[in-house]
């Protein structure tokens, strides 16, 4: 009796410990291209489609010709976007993204004029909108790019990528390379091509004269860079050479000290230390509503030896100091809590491990919200409700509360350590479903499991 009493205890305990897991639904199978979710915004409005794109190993982007969506219920399959002969070597469409407010998604689109021997590259692209109720649904070209001087105010002169809508549909923020500032780059052999961020809001279209080799695009929103980099940043001040890692802050922005709502892009910047060694920092940058006002630091559309310049109005902060610590360094995406009160990063702690810390839109309340043995592997996504936080450790995805709790009560392991780890986590808009990728082989795989 005593023996069937301990089997039934430790049959329970087991069950129980079984049941913290998700139950995974594989909704991809196709083994020959990824489904690759790119660690963007990739649920539907509704929370019933996933949106991806199909890129090689070999080729990456430019490989990938389709932006395709899957059911998350059934498994249905369509096709987004194709592009009708594409190339190893480009155009590509990738890194895609849709809105929270409508049926619309945003992706990299390479540039129509491609060759084999002029290929896509990073300053050679747009980002693309495509309305996903309207099968086979025209491209809208979203940023003008125009790279014969005199440039045009509201356009760019590069390629935009890893698009991002705000929580309004009205802006789309992206990290962008400049063509302009690649080509002078190449003549002088000195930096100039520094990576930067910029946005496009939904104020109208922004006409470019084409050019016989059909690098100009004309593009239906206006566009400007927001984030100032140099090429050579004085040491031990906060000028940057390199911004990405960029996401908005607050699905509608933060809220100032009276209250009024603040948009607001959070990045990671690079730095010079007091002793010339660079070291990364998280970085926010406040966006007017008006950016088609030019501000101090040179015209909107950039000149033949300068990059564009923020519009008026722009305010760029640095908000971690931890070049000044035994730890210097901050790395991943900078994640907002849905408020924008908190924003999400990662740095090492005092023992040389990878933590998520948080800290605040004004650079106070430094939180360090894991104290893992190892360090976290990254993926970083707020829950909806700003009440936990979802990433990779060990091989697991992992869910943890925010709060004053013990870090033991606060983490759980949602799903069993694998190797591969899985990778671009997704969280509905509903808070009630997550997805991510799964190494199948030689392709990347769509997986669910509920929340």
């Amino acid at each position: 009796m005593k023996y069937l009493l301990l089997t039934f205890i430790v049959s329970l305990l087991s069950a129980c410990t079984t049941m913290e897991y998700l139950e995974e639904k594989q909704i991809t199978n196709d083994l020959t291209y990824h489904h690759d979710l790119d660690n963007n915004d990739n649920f539907s409005p509704d929370n019933e489609w996933l949106v991806y794109d199909t890129r090689t190993d070999e080729g990456g982007i430019a490989a990938s010709g389709r932006i395709e969506k899957v059911n998350i219920s059934t498994g249905e399959k369509k096709i987004v976007y194709q592009l009708p002969s594409n190339q190893p070597w480009g155009p590509g469409a990738g890194a895609v993204s849709y809105s929270p407010v409508e049926n619309a998604v945003v992706f990299i689109h390479g540039l129509m004029s491609v060759t084999e021997a002029n290929p896509y590259q990073q300053w050679r692209r747009t980002g693309v909108i495509i309305n996903t109720d309207q099968p086979g649904g025209k491209p809208i070209f979203m940023d003008a790019r125009d790279i014969r001087a005199p440039y045009t105010k509201g356009a760019l002169r590069g390629g935009t990528h890893r698009h991002e809508w705000s929580g309004d549909g009205q802006w789309i923020g992206y990290t962008y390379n400049d063509a302009v500032m690649k080509a002078l780059e190449d003549s002088t052999s000195q930096k100039h091509n520094l990576r930067t961020i910029g946005v496009s809001k939904r104020i109208g279209a922004v006409k470019v004269e084409k050019d016989s080799k059909g690098d100009n695009v004309s593009g239906e929103w206006f566009s400007a860079l927001v984030v100032k980099v140099t090429p050579e940043p004085k040491p031990g001040t906060d000028e940057i050479s390199h911004a990405a890692g960029d996401s908005w802050v607050g699905t509608h922005g933060y809220k100032k000290p009276d209250g009024s709502p603040q948009m607001a892009r959070a990045f990671i910047g690079s730095v010079i230390d007091k002793n010339g060694k660079k070291v990364d920092e998280v970085f926010i940058v406040d966006i007017p509503d008006d950016i088609t006002k030019e501000g101090n630091s040179g015209p909107l559309a950039g000149t033949e030896t300068a990059m564009p310049a923020p519009p008026e109005g722009t305010v760029q902060r640095r908000l971690t100091f931890t070049a000044n610590t035994a730890q210097p360094g901050c790395v991943g995406i900078v994640r907002s809590a849905p408020d924008g009160q908190s924003l999400a990063f990662l740095a090492k702690d005092t023992k040389g491990i990878l933590q998520i810390f948080t800290i605040d839109p004004y650079g106070k309340n430094l939180t360090q919200v894991t104290h893992h043995d190892s360090p976290v592997e990254g993926y970083v996504r707020w829950h909806p409700s700003g009440k936990s936080l979802f990433y990779v450790w060990k091989g697991s995805i992992v869910k943890c509360n925010t709060g004053s709790e013990s870090f033991e009560k606060r983490y759980q392991l949602l799903t069993k350590p694998s190797a591969p780890s899985p990778t671009n986590l997704v969280i509905s808009h509903d808070g009630k479903t997550i997805a991510f990728n799964r190494l199948i082989g030689n392709a990347k795989q769509i997986f669910t499991g509920k929340l």
